[in-house]
């Protein structure tokens, strides 16, 4: 059984990493790092459970003293423990979780790697919100597709929102991070490129017969993919009822993995 470390005070300076914001968890620079650089913050049972499960490396964890999940006894690091006002100071949440781990990041695919082994990809460009990020993340996963490209621009996929949202799925769905996001998918020959748009000349979703590779581009709600991403890729939309012009980003990913997924479903 895990050796709990006991701590009543909130100011204790061990409690310090897990105040970290999400730029003191990772930079810019880390979070478009490829061989895996800073840290994430994983909240709840079930999300550290995915993590470890996933090979993730922690660093510390936080739970509760009176309920120390049973994940606890899997971290090979340091477990500190206090009761729920201790927690609640130390992880800023209203309703402290039983565990909180600090992990470091794990190594990711580069665009083309994950391209190479991947039959069905989300890529997504300029979407900034976490939680729409990780909507994304949990629908691709649950309807079989087995990868995602972001822009720089995006929101991180390791964001504690964003983490929250998933449910942990973020390793169930490898992703990729890039900078020259057109240009790779310049280099999806064998993929057929879909772009999510509410363009009334874009070809109907249900009129669409996928193929055995087929990437689906997600763009801003704001300002929608650009012309750029546009001109790579066929223009499909969800036909809407009168007077609404679009779903938001997370609920239209939904729509088009379930109709453009994998026909073993």
């Amino acid at each position: 059984m895990v050796d709990v470390i006991q701590i009543d005070d909130p100011d204790d300076p061990r409690f310090r990493q897990f105040r970290l914001n999400e730029r003191g968890l990772a930079s810019r620079a880390q979070k478009r790092d490829d061989a895996g650089a800073g840290l994430f913050l994983a909240e709840g049972d079930l999300v550290v459970e995915r993590a470890v499960a996933a090979g993730c490396r922690p660093l510390a964890a936080l739970v509760d003293i009176q309920r120390v999940p049973g994940v606890a006894d899997e971290l090979n690091c340091p477990v500190y423990g206090g009761g729920y006002e201790v927690r609640q100071v130390v992880s800023r949440l209203g309703v402290p979780l039983s565990i909180v781990t600090l992990f470091h990041r794990p190594a990711r695919p580069s665009a083309a790697e994950l391209a190479a082994r991947s039959n069905r990809l989300i890529v997504v460009e300029a979407v900034d919100n976490p939680a729409n990020i990780g909507s994304i993340i949990r629908n691709a996963a649950a309807l079989g597709w087995d990868g995602m490209i972001l822009d720089h621009t995006s929101a991180d996929p390791y964001a504690r929102r964003s983490l929250r949202v998933a449910m942990g799925t973020v390793f169930a769905l490898p992703h990729a991070r890039t900078t020259t996001l057109a240009d790779d998918l310049a280099q999806l020959s064998e993929f057929d490129i879909y772009a999510m748009t509410p363009s009334p000349a874009a070809i109907p979703l249900a009129m669409i017969t996928p193929g055995p590779h087929v990437a689906v581009l997600i763009g801003s709600e704001r300002s929608g993919l650009s012309d750029e991403l546009l001109a790579l890729s066929t223009p499909v939309r969800i036909p809407m009822a009168a007077g609404v012009d679009s779903l938001n980003a997370a609920a239209a990913t939904a729509v088009a993995c379930y109709a453009l997924g994998p026909r073993s479903r």
